[in-house]
């Protein structure tokens, strides 16, 4: 059988700064047009940001607990029996709800315009390590649709 993931786990390097590899990660993420060296300053401006407005805990804690607030436990999938679809709820693997965690945190970025994203990043990582904020709305929506389709539990493979 092939192997389930490419290669780039594996070589994934820590960031330069905190030597955290999820922060290289979300940096990947965040990057467009390949412009890393653009991502990370926007990165690294936001946890400045950060550490400003909340001197008390290092930045990077507050980076890690917003992305572990915001990772969802479980989701709901579409199954097909006897011609009807269900949306079935079933539990999410680790390495996918630390995707879904930076892809909520970063459509929520991307979608206030209007203002530097180095901010805007600021603030909704300061609002999901206070399990708040659009990428928070999102992951509850999951949980609640989640929760109103149990009935259908049953179908899971």
């Amino acid at each position: 059988m092939a192997k389930r993931f490419t290669a780039s786990a594996r070589q994934l390097q820590p960031d330069p700064r905190y030597g955290s590899k999820l922060a290289s990660k979300f940096v990947n993420c965040l990057m467009q047009d390949g412009k890393k060296s653009t991502a990370q300053r926007v990165f690294y401006d936001a946890l400045d940001f950060i550490e400003q407005k909340v001197p008390d805990t290092p930045p990077i804690d507050v980076f890690h607990a917003a992305i572990e607030n915001c990772k969802p436990y479980i989701e709901v999938r579409s199954k097909r029996v006897g011609g009807a679809t269900y949306q079935v709820p079933t539990p999410v693997n680790s390495k996918r709800q630390q995707t879904l965690s930076i892809r909520w945190l970063l459509q929520a970025v991307r979608g206030k315009k209007g203002r530097p994203t180095h901010l805007s990043l600021a603030e909704e990582l300061m609002a999901a390590h206070r399990r708040e904020g659009t990428a928070m709305t999102t992951r509850e929506n999951i949980h609640r649709m989640a929760e109103a389709n149990k009935a259908f539990a049953h179908f899971a493979r």
